[in-house]
């Protein structure tokens, strides 16, 4: 599948990865995906939470016992866009955050 360049990004271990858009509200938690096959690259989530004036990000990470995860503070990244599915989505426009 052909992904807009601006939702690319590339991991740590320097593979591409899609930065694909779960849902959104006063957050936004998107997940990364293999831009070739279109599934999930690594089995974690980031979460974008917004108070109403700063926002904080956490990478949730499911553990092996059931239903257990951690959740790992990370810097902020600044502005990105994340696929929803049809294009690439503002991540500040879907938390209504004022720059």
């Amino acid at each position: 599948m052909k992904y807009p360049e601006e939702v690319l990004t590339k991991s740590k271990k320097g593979k591409i990865e899609v930065r694909n858009l779960i849902d959104h509200g006063r957050f936004v938690r998107y997940e990364y995906l293999d831009p070739e096959s279109g599934k999930r690259s690594e089995n974690k989530v980031k979460i974008v939470l917004y108070n109403g004036t700063d926002y904080e990000e956490y990478f949730i990470i499911p553990l092996k016992q059931k239903n257990k995860f951690l959740m790992l503070k990370a810097e902020k990244k600044g502005p990105r866009k994340l696929w929803d599915g049809d294009k690439a989505a503002d991540m500040y426009e879907l938390l209504e955050y004022e720059k």
